[in-house]
């Protein structure tokens, strides 16, 4: 099985020292919680945001949700040929049980990334279907002990998703960037036997996801 990582991913409630800024509170309020249990998210808290440390890495829990869906809605996940992991900016992982499908609609996705945080696991008829731990990425890589970690990223060597599909085998492990600009941390790049870059533009990360899945796809079913 081919093991999947959405790296850095902007996916975080909001860090302490941002939770009494005004326009947190007023976000938070809105949704009937407390500031401290709600996603950090550049759409509402832009104000707070400037100058934080990453601050073009974060809040962006919108793009991650379009990733997640790319990956899990497609015949790769159906038929378990893949395993998703998130490892998020601030270093958790969450993990995903068999077939599990988040929402579509980005609100309630939202909810539901929130009370994983709050609750660490989300289960239904004793089935775990999300599960979030403390861990950084490289005691993830540990964890699955793949043959190969593939990074995606404009800093690396040019080749064509076609070619790198064909050249992937069952316990390789894929990485992509789940943030909005900028480059993998060098704790992130070190663990990576290879970086590809697929095209002389910067794509957003879930189209990379999609069009590297889909080639993959190819070389299984068709």
């Amino acid at each position: 099985m081919v093991s999947i990582i959405l790296a850095e991913s902007a996916l975080e409630l909001v860090p302490s020292e941002l939770k009494h800024h005004p326009s947190v509170i007023s976000h938070a309020r809105k949704l009937g919680k407390y500031s401290s249990e709600i996603l950090l998210d550049n759409s509402w808290h832009f104000a707070a945001m400037k100058g934080i440390t990453n601050e073009l890495k974060r809040g962006r829990p919108d793009l991650v949700h379009f990733s997640i869906l790319e990956a899990t809605t497609i015949p790769l996940y159906l038929k378990n040929k893949i395993k998703l992991y998130i490892h998020t900016i601030d270093d958790k992982v969450i993990y995903f049980g068999q077939n599990v499908h988040v929402p579509k609609s980005y609100h309630r996705f939202a909810g539901l990334i929130e009370k994983l945080y709050k609750e660490k696991k989300i289960t239904s008829n004793e089935n775990t279907l999300l599960e979030i731990k403390d861990k950084t990425f490289s005691e993830l890589i540990d964890e699955i002990n793949p043959s190969k970690v593939i990074g995606f990223s404009t800093k690396g060597t040019q080749n064509s998703y076609e070619k790198i599909a064909g050249d992937i085998i069952d316990d390789y492990c894929l990485v992509f960037g789940g943030f909005q600009k900028g480059h993998f941390s060098d704790s992130i790049e070190k663990q990576f036997t290879q970086m590809y870059s697929v095209g002389d533009e910067s794509f957003e990360g879930h189209t990379v996801v999609a069009r590297m899945l889909y080639e993959y796809e190819k070389t299984i079913f068709m």
